[in-house]
């Protein structure tokens, strides 16, 4: 079997999950870690894989099929995603819902530059319930569409809350308000804000002599991530970080209700995830996606699409024939 060469580039949650994720699908192969750090300092879980620094990556060029980008949606990906796209198809899990439209333009534009193919946003939110929005909107025309996210730990923001001056460590929950979620389930279509549907919960170790009061308004005011949001910040020790919040479950639901027919008859579709490691989670998903990256590239298309834009079969290591005939 000819195998899919993967690129992983970054090394931390997400890194680490793509590197995992790659041993369980067998048309693939991890040929390189990717990374600003000194290559030295990073050790791999898997043996013979060489880790390389970014600055040297073109010398790579002719090895790697697809590239999977495992920075923060916050700094990192607005800046490596264009310029890696480029020179190598990319799979990303940039998750600034209000700047996708702004990222895709850009990592457009550089992959046909380049000839490659850059799927972005890709993961569960933006991306598997992104489907399911889709999918339940178009088969309930009248109705209202409502996604609740956790309880879990979101990376993005947590990672957003980590780059805040002064800001040591942090971890961020998000709580789905449990009467909100069960008026949903009526099928009663209720008007909800963002700040009825979720609290966000944040434990934050801060830097010794860091003005906290500081820290605490600039996570609650910050734009696309908090501002919107009923938010809690905690001030925790690095210790009590560690030892209550050292694991990563995540989940939630996207339900659409909705009415068809001429007697209005009432329908609810609903689509549910509860995940043990969101990052584990996603870089399942970016593996299958990486798949079709890889398919689309060999078939000569190239630019920037997203989830909508990849037709299922392209995920499945099974052939078209195999698919009918199983899954069909």
């Amino acid at each position: 079997m000819e195998k899919i060469r993967i690129g992983i580039v970054g090394y931390g949650n997400i890194g680490r999950g793509v590197e995992l994720a790659v041993e369980r699908n067998e048309d693939m192969e991890l040929k390189a870690v990717f990374t600003r750090r000194a290559p030295e300092t990073v050790q791999t879980m898997s043996e013979g894989v060489p880790v390389v620094h970014m600055d040297d990556m073109l010398d790579m060029k002719d090895d790697i099929d697809v590239m999977i980008l495992c920075g923060g949606s916050a700094t990192d990906l607005p800046v490596i995603g264009p310029e890696i796209a480029k020179n190598f198809n990319i799979i990303d899990s940039f998750d600034t819902h209000a700047k996708i439209p702004e990222y895709f333009a850009e990592v457009d534009a550089a992959a046909k530059e380049g000839g490659n193919v850059g799927i972005i946003s890709v993961g569960w939110d933006p991306g598997m319930f992104s489907l399911n929005r889709i999918y339940a909107e178009s088969i309930l025309v009248q109705g209202n569409t409502y996604t609740f996210w956790g309880k879990g730990v979101s990376q993005g923001h947590s990672d957003a809350i980590r780059r805040v001056p002064g800001v040591k460590n942090a971890i961020q929950y998000t709580v789905p308000i449990e009467e909100a979620v069960e008026k949903v389930r009526s099928g009663c279509g209720p008007e909800l804000t963002t700040r009825e549907k979720h609290l966000r919960e944040c434990y934050v170790v801060a830097e010794e002599g860091a003005d906290l009061k500081n820290i605490e308004e600039t996570i609650k005011n910050m734009p696309n991530y908090f501002s919107d949001y009923n938010t809690v910040v905690n001030f925790i020790t690095e210790e009590e970080l560690k030892e209550n919040h050292n694991k990563m479950p995540h989940g939630g639901f996207v339900i659409r209700s909705g009415e068809t027919g001429r007697e209005g008859r009432k329908h609810v579709i609903e689509y549910s995830l509860k995940l043990d490691s969101n990052p584990e989670f996603t870089s399942s998903v970016l593996i299958c996606y990486a798949r079709a990256a890889y398919r689309l590239a060999r078939k000569g298309e190239s630019g920037a699409k997203t989830v909508f834009d990849i037709a299922p079969g392209l995920l499945s290591m099974k052939t078209e024939e195999e698919l009918r005939a199983e899954l069909l």
